[in-house]
């Protein structure tokens, strides 16, 4: 409903107003286990107190509550109509007193879309698991409140729930006579809260540290998961990372952990990553893997678990004031979970992972039409809901990198340490944070802040090399380039690195670090070195830019990219042939062609599973449709070659049978897929695991080898929740006009599936190789996502109106329709005008892709 969202010009009259003292939350969560009636929402009781101050007794405020009805609501003992000032959203409180006690009595609904609080039924034993995501503002779906990050307060949750289950809250929690009360948090925002419930699989671990001052700290550690997931859960090395953590942010933030134990819940049905509740983290539970997984995976769960851990501090302890400044906590965070992973764990090599794949995630998002500052432009929580985007988190996380390399990382350490003992417990503004780097650093913060964080777009960093008669370096500078519709030329501190050829290899022989200010920078301490094979502009990732390349350069990896032996140089020369080819400047068939040639010969495993993704959207997307079938022929042929050449059991054959199986096209492709799952084909060392079937069974249901009834075989041999989602998204998968209705019905008009099987329905419905089939829908959607997204909460609205966006209908008719669209509803939602812009971008860009394919093949 429109009174759901909130300005942040309202929000700060609220906090200009309004201070709390404290909550006291209590939820009965015994109805969870019943049925839902038949006439109305599934609900519970939440009862919520809140003692507030005025600063202006008389005035006039609200509090949050999105719940199906108010049994009773009462003001400083005065009974309140809730007809009268309830209206589904808010509640209007009048004539506040200097000192308030609000208490609101009502029905709450259980949530089927990760908003909320989530209800969960698991298929494999019926049993029922709860559990509560709030941020940027769903905690007033579960009890009354002020739902803004700057009124901190601290909370008491007390809990009864059904016979049997455990709950566990922010708090340490005891249960006594059927009900679980828990200790009262330090002041923490409302989106933090959090409430776990069910009968999950629990397990324990302790965390102990001495400081230098004789301080001894001991956290209870725990984890938990669903039971059905218990046999797969990995809990010693979930602990092991966490105690790798504690202790690295102890080391460096000179703070104790603030927030007493420190749970761990992996939970079902989840639409984040992961959630910094403190005390109480919760995880989506695909970070416990059910089949054999490679060490990109194991890596990529403890840079979330560190992620999360360092939101302890950046976040948690010290809050941004309003959304705005969102990136105060996620781009730390984000940089700190790369910095902790090599610092800590055993993923040494986590920087090439954050160069090969949070780079292209935040390049991406800097090319949108919604690009905007790091410090960004927030208006309502709407807003908010989609700035939880790549340039708050890997954009932000980028530039603090580059900003380490600009003050140093001493100086960068010992700000973090001020801002936490002068904000603890706190909210702040971005000019909280450049007031310590300065003091710390000397540095103008303020020309940094404005060149990197307040203004938006990615700069092309170009080399330029002049070589002398006898063949060496007379001049090397460095061309800085940026968009006309972002023109911001920006300081960078870069290392530029030489490479040539030595006994067969590519390998770096001299190296300068410069600072790059302006359109062109000489760098001298590269003047007299050799002729060089290959200049890395941006060597070692210190800076945020898309990398370029001279001619010769880019020659040398046409030929040799897989020569290079540095795995960090080799990652960056990827991603910025990558990103040629989405600027059309390289065509998408010589990217593939780089890809058969030389990601054989990779060693990092993340990379790797990056040039599979990129391998596939440049065939998707960017190829000329006329080479599309040879080019999936040359992909499915090069995987399955690169297959049956890896190490047998090793995680490199790993990846390539997930390749393969994505690529897969021709009916020799779906005989070798059906062999593998009927034990007639043998590839040595390849175990096919139940996680392995179902990524073999989508492509051969894609193209109409695998009927109804034998996902229903496959679903009974996997009759878990996880086996639901594949099942799920393999029916919807089929190639019949009459499926693709039935998916399009179950998701546009229907609101009965959870937030889980809506995202494996949408992932089923769109198939490349159906495009015909699909064509249709194009004008169907245009005609439902406005009415979609006033109907549907925020979460699945966004599912639906990104997935089901007609990409694959990939021509200047799909353009022109979709700007129909934008001009005939200008005053549509801006949330909802974002997606469709950012959609409409990614189609023009692909269609540049394929004039630049379409070309080379002509020419």
């Amino acid at each position: 409903m429109p009174g759901e969202n909130l300005s942040r010009d309202e929000a700060r009259e609220r906090a200009a107003l309004l201070s709390v003292d404290g909550y006291d939350v209590s939820l009965d969560l015994r109805s969870a286990v019943g049925d839902a009636p038949a006439d109305g929402p599934h609900t519970f009781r939440s009862v919520t107190t809140i003692r507030f101050r005025c600063a202006e007794p008389g005035a006039a405020s609200f509090a949050d509550l999105v719940a199906p009805s108010v049994t009773a609501l009462s003001l400083n003992g005065r009974d309140l109509d809730p007809g009268e000032v309830f209206d589904g959203a808010r509640i209007r409180l009048e004539d506040l007193a200097a000192e308030n006690e609000l208490v609101v009595d009502a029905q709450c609904a259980y949530s089927r879309t990760g908003e909320g609080m989530h209800r969960f039924v698991d298929p494999e034993d019926g049993e029922v698991y709860l559990y509560t995501q709030y941020e940027p503002a769903d905690s007033r779906r579960v009890f009354t409140n002020f739902e803004q990050p700057d009124l901190k307060a601290p909370f008491r949750f007390e809990v009864r729930a059904p016979e049997g289950w455990t709950v566990w809250s922010n708090g340490v929690g005891e249960q006594r006579d059927g009900v679980w009360r828990f200790a009262e948090t330090k002041p923490i925002s409302t989106y933090i809260t959090c409430v776990v419930a069910g009968p999950y699989h629990y397990v324990t671990d302790h965390y102990e540290r001495t400081f230098e001052d004789g301080t001894r700290l001991e956290i209870p550690l725990g984890a938990l998961c669903r039971k059905g997931l218990a046999k797969h859960f990995d809990a010693d090395d979930v602990f092991l990372i966490t105690k790798q953590g504690l202790d690295f942010f102890h080391d460096r933030f000179d703070h104790p952990y603030p927030f007493g134990k420190y749970d761990q819940a992996f939970v079902p049905e989840y639409n984040l990553g992961a959630m910094e509740n403190p005390g109480l983290v919760t995880f989506r539970e695909e970070y416990i893997f059910r089949g054999k997984v490679t060490r990109a995976s194991y890596e990529g769960r403890a840079n979330t678990i560190l992620h999360e851990m360092a939101h302890m501090w950046f976040g948690d302890l010290v809050t941004m004031e309003w959304w705005d400044d969102l990136w105060l906590k996620e781009s730390f965070a984000d940089f700190m979970g790369a910095f902790a992973n090599v610092g800590a764990t055993r993923f040494k090599d986590a920087w090439i992972t954050f160069a090969n794949r949070r780079k292209a995630w935040a390049y991406r998002a800097d090319q949108l039409p919604s690009t905007h500052p790091i410090t960004a432009d927030i208006r309502d929580l709407e807003d908010a809901k989609l700035n939880f985007d790549g340039i708050t988190y890997a954009k932000g996380a980028s530039v603090l990198k580059q900003l380490v390399a600009y003050v140093g990382q001493d100086a960068f350490l010992e700000g973090a340490r001020r801002y936490f003992k002068r904000h603890a417990y706190g909210n702040t503004r971005l000019g909280d944070l450049l007031a310590v780097l300065e003091e710390t650093s000397g540095r103008d913060m303020a020309a940094w802040s404005r060149a990197w964080l307040e203004t938006a777009g990615v700069n092309s960093l170009t080399p330029q090399v002049l070589l002398s008669t006898d063949g060496r370096v007379e001049e090397l500078a460095v061309v800085q380039e940026a968009a006309e519709s972002h023109p911001t030329i920006r300081p960078h501190r870069v290392a530029v690195g030489l490479y040539r050829s030595e006994d067969g290899a590519l390998v770096r022989y001299a190296r300068a670090e410069a600072d790059v200010a302006g359109p062109r920078t000489v760098v001298a301490g590269l003047a007299g070195e050799q002729a060089p094979d290959l200049v890395l502009v941006n060597d070692d990732d210190l800076t945020y830019c898309k990398i370029r390349f001279d001619e010769t350069s880019l020659a040398t990896l046409r030929d040799r990219l897989g020569d290079l032996t540095d795995p960090l140089a080799r990652a960056l020369c990827w991603s910025a042939l990558w990103n040629l080819t989405r600027d059309a400047l390289l065509p998408a068939r010589d990217f593939v062609d780089l890809v058969l040639r030389f990601a054989g010969r990779e060693s990092d495993i993340g990379v790797l599973h990056m040039l599979h993704a990129w391998a596939e959207s440049a065939l998707t997307h960017y190829a000329a449709p006329e080479w599309r079938e040879t080019g999936a022929r040359l992909l499915s042929e090069g995987a399955l070659r690169e297959l049956r050449a890896a190490e047998p059991g090793s995680q490199h054959q790993l990846t390539w049978a997930r390749f393969f199986a994505a690529v897969a096209a021709g009916e020799a492709d779906l005989a070798v897929l059906r062999g593998l799952l009927e034990d007639t084909e043998k590839i040595d060392g390849l175990e096919v695991d139940q996680e392995l079937r179902w990524t073999f069974l989508e492509p051969l249901t894609a193209h109409g080898a695998v009927d109804e009834a034998a996902l229903a075989a496959e679903l009974a041999r996997d009759d878990t929740a996880s086996g639901k989602r594949h099942q799920v998204r393999c029916l919807a998968a089929r190639p019949s006009a009459e499926v693709k209705a039935r998916a399009w019905e179950r998701v546009v008009e229907s609101d009965a599936l959870s937030n889980a099987l809506v995202e494996a329905t949408i992932a089923g419905f769109a198939q490349p190789s159906q495009r015909e089939l699909l064509a249709p829908y194009a004008e169907k959607y245009f005609a439902v996502i406005e009415r979609v997204w006033a109907e549907r909460s925020i979460q699945i609205g966004m599912d639906v109106v990104r997935g089901l966006y007609p990409a694959l209908q990939a021509s200047r008719e799909t353009l022109a329709a979709t700007d129909a669209w934008l001009t005939a509803h200008e005053d549509a939602a801006p949330a909802l005008r974002r997606l469709v812009l950012e959609a409409r971008d990614d189609l023009a860009r692909g269609l540049r892709g394929q004039e630049c394919d379409a070309a080379a093949a002509a020419g």
